[in-house]
């Protein structure tokens, strides 16, 4: 559905470009964006793989291992469905401190090992568990405490406080991330009819 959306608005586009004569511009458009997309990408490879090699040494030293006991109260109110231990705990645990600290496209990976294990510990493959859907439904609260490729942005464009955004951005997440819950909570709780 997604593609059919985005094919619908290029071809519109250009459409619009042909009968309005701007065909030219829409081709340089095209290019400039093109060019800082990929200029863009780049850039945030330093801040990525620095973020991701904190998140392996972590890891791989047992500290993660040794957070996810201190945060392990809150993944049992948030996931009680998870028995003690289960390796899901620690892949939903790196994806929020990834999240936390701004790396979305670095938590991915860390997700979508959260989610296979999630995946094994369900019989019903034709339907997501609660422990599923609430992972999901935190990860699109946006779980981010430091929005680093934000911060990143406002620096490439000459912010005179790049950071700024911080204190606001720990409210907001706060925020969406506390109704998210609490609407997954009520919504886990309805029995099916």
């Amino acid at each position: 559905m997604v593609n059919t959306i985005w094919f619908l608005m290029i071809f519109v586009g250009i459409l619009y470009g042909i009968f309005t004569g701007n065909l030219g511009e829409i081709n340089n458009i095209i290019l400039r964006e093109t060019q800082e997309g990929v200029t863009f990408a780049i850039s945030l490879i330093g801040i990525m793989s620095f973020w991701l090699g904190i998140m392996n040494i972590a890891e791989k030293s047992g500290l993660i291992k040794s957070i996810s006991k201190g945060f392990r109260p809150i993944i049992r109110m948030l996931f009680p469905d998870i028995p003690k231990n289960h390796p899901a705990e620690r892949w939903i645990l790196m994806n929020f401190i990834a999240n936390m600290f701004g790396v979305g496209n670095g938590a991915t990976a860390f997700g979508l090992k959260a989610i296979k294990e999630l995946d094994s510990l369900n019989t019903n493959k034709k339907r997501a568990t609660n422990a599923m859907a609430m992972f999901l439904i935190i990860n699109m609260s946006s779980l981010q405490l430091v929005p680093l490729t934000i911060v990143k942005l406002r620096y490439d464009y000459g912010s005179k406080n790049p950071t700024g955004i911080i204190g606001i951005t720990i409210l907001a997440t706060f925020l969406s991330t506390f109704v998210a819950v609490i609407v997954g909570k009520i919504l886990e709780g309805r029995k099916k009819c």
